[in-house]
């Protein structure tokens, strides 16, 4: 089993979070986001990851440490939890539709960290705490700590509550394709350098 779990406390925030990465789809998420907790239900079911967090924030500020925070230990668990990756598709891709929504995600478990994002929303906030800036923040600290190239894109959308989660439900399938077993590569580093 593919699994870890983080435990990261700063003044800003205290996160526990685990995740499986052979899992069901189960999800029990509390950000003290609500639109933030759908976004992330999303992701564990459509990449089929059980995933378990609890984060507790200074969401009287604002919800940009939640967020960002959340990112930031959610790639780190699944660095850790794929190990050395040996025996992995490593890339991953989707295009998913939502109604009048259309997104892509391409992804490379490289550990060379990089977010490429073309999305633009044409308002500030879905729910009532959910900055829509603040979901390329989540991206952007997942990427890094988890060591992945991901573009994001959204080709064409009129809801944005459709276009944010298009993205969420592309990643997760595009993250669920690359950390795969390959059975024809069984064991293998899918690399010619010999690392990732």
């Amino acid at each position: 089993m593919r699994a870890a779990s983080i435990s990261r406390k700063t003044k800003e925030t205290d996160i526990a979070l685990t995740i499986n990465l052979d899992g069901t789809g189960k999800a029990d998420i509390q950000t003290g986001v609500a639109f933030f907790d759908h976004m992330l239900e999303q992701l564990a079911k459509h990449g089929l990851f059980d995933i378990s967090l609890k984060c507790e924030g200074d969401l009287e500020i604002d919800c940009h440490h939640t967020v960002e925070d959340t990112g930031i230990a959610l790639g780190q668990a699944i660095k850790q939890a794929l190990g050395d990756k040996a025996g992995i598709r490593r890339y991953g891709h989707a295009y998913v539709p939502m109604d009048e929504a259309l997104s892509r995600v391409a992804l490379d478990l490289s550990n060379r960290p990089h977010l490429v994002w073309n999305v633009k929303f044409t308002i500030d906030r879905l729910g009532e705490q959910m900055e829509t800036e603040l979901f390329q923040e989540f991206f952007h600290a997942l990427a890094q700590a988890a060591g992945i190239t991901l573009h994001v894109e959204n080709l064409y959308a009129e809801n944005n509550h459709h276009r944010i989660e298009s993205i969420f439900k592309a990643f997760a399938k595009s993250l669920r394709m690359a950390c795969e077993v390959d059975g024809r590569a069984a064991g293998q580093l899918p690399s010619t350098k010999g690392a990732l």
